[in-house]
């Protein structure tokens, strides 16, 4: 599906933005029509560059949500679910202004500045690679970051769709440490959805009875603290699969629920 968002340079320019939500999905999207051979495609080499005069507004809306776009990805690392682009973008120009190429190392993320430099990591299998950040999305509900095919398939996730991933902003300027890699033989990661974070145990037991008349998953109330307070979050799962996760989640959103946040356990 076409993205659309708002670049606030002075004043707000409407950009029609390159990458895909959900690929693929039925015909509006995929991978090339035969066989290729992408063992020859290198990773991104990471390189000091100027922040691009495109795609990096200090925020922008999608759907009705406000992005605030950091200024720097120093220290960035986050899991959560990958999704890929393809043939329907190869080619057309990414919310930095390059073209998008499906067989390059390439990504969109809603947040990280562009370009942004990144090692992502299947959670499943203990595959890499380093990839360009120079797009933005995707914007389907719980999805961190769009990989270009060629990414994917190094990754061993293009006939599936999607991965649990882990992404680490790299910097340039700085040799490249050790990969932290997951052990591919180890329990693979579980999925939460959280619904809610509470500083009182006993407003979030209240949000944990209220989804208990209707859902039938699993809830917890897991003990954290934030700033030095103690912070109750009430999340839901285990969820087996992203297709079970997307479902709860709509679940959840026709339920009123918002700002839902996916959790890798």
């Amino acid at each position: 599906m076409d993205r659309r968002w708002i670049i606030a340079a002075g004043i707000a320019l409407l950009v029609l933005g390159g990458c895909s939500s959900t690929p693929p999905e039925e015909d509006q999207d995929g991978g090339p029509d035969g066989p290729v051979d992408l063992s020859e495609i290198p990773d991104a080499v990471p390189r000091v560059e100027p922040h691009s005069r495109y795609g990096n507004p200090v925020s922008y809306r999608v759907q009705g949500r406000t992005y605030r776009t950091l200024r720097d990805s120093r220290g960035y690392r986050e899991q959560g679910i990958a999704s890929w682009y393809g043939t329907k973008f190869h080619g057309k120009r990414t919310s930095s202004g390059e073209p998008y190429d499906m067989f390059a190392m390439s990504a969109a993320h809603k947040t990280l500045p562009l370009p942004t430099y990144a090692r992502v990591i299947n959670l499943a299998n203990g595959r890499s690679v380093v990839v360009k950040i120079n797009d933005r999305g995707p914007f389907h509900p719980n999805r961190i970051i769009d990989l270009s095919y060629a990414a994917a398939a190094r990754l061993e996730m293009h006939e599936q769709g999607t991965a649990v991933v882990e992404v680490q902003a790299l910097d340039p300027r700085q040799a490249a440490g050790p990969v932290l890699a997951a052990d591919a033989s180890a329990p693979q990661p579980s999925l939460w959805l959280q619904v809610g974070a509470f500083g009182s145990r006993d407003n979030a037991e209240r949000l944990r009875q209220r989804l208990e008349q209707t859902l039938t998953r699993s809830i917890r109330v897991q003990d954290g603290s934030a700033d030095g307070q103690p912070v109750y979050r009430v999340q839901v799962g285990p969820l087996e699969t992203v297709a079970s996760t997307d479902q709860v989640n709509l679940q959840l959103s026709e339920l009123g629920f918002s700002g839902l946040r996916l959790v890798v356990d």
